[in-house]
């Protein structure tokens, strides 16, 4: 799915609340994460809930790094946020996630007039350390 698919569903949906559900929904299509994957080195800082984000460095058709993202945490709807990121940032390459305007993506959803500011600022410290891992497996390759 892409993350057009996604901001047609979220206009779809005339409801908050069913958007909300909806939200919690993509949360359940997350890949899990191992126990040793939900270590402090993964931990997002900033966020309210627990989260956790990792990335693995994959090959895409043409043989060029791409950055492939999973993650979790312990609220239902903060999996859902994590599942829209993963749509917006998982399997691109380090300079094609670099740009990326996140903020532009979650005002077209929504997401930006009706998450309180904790679950937004959660957010925007998970979009924070895709970038930085972004730039990381950049300079790494460089």
């Amino acid at each position: 799915m892409s993350i057009q698919d996604l901001i047609d569903d979220f206009a779809f949906l005339d409801e908050w609340e069913e958007r909300y559900r909806y939200v919690i929904e993509l949360g359940k299509s997350l890949e899990p994460l191992s126990e040793e994957e939900h270590s402090p080195a993964n931990k997002v800082e900033g966020c309210v809930s627990q989260v956790w984000l990792v990335n693995e460095v994959r090959c895409d058709d043409e043989g060029q790094p791409v950055l492939h993202f999973r993650g979790d945490s312990d609220a239902h709807i903060v999996r859902g946020l994590i599942a829209i990121l993963m749509r917006l940032y998982s399997d691109k390459r380090p300079a094609d996630i670099l740009k990326i305007d996140a903020r532009s993506v979650l005002a077209q959803l929504g997401l930006d007039a009706h998450l309180t500011p904790q679950r937004s600022n959660g957010l925007y410290s998970m979009v924070e350390r895709t970038q930085a891992d972004a730039k990381a497996a950049l300079g790494a390759t460089t």
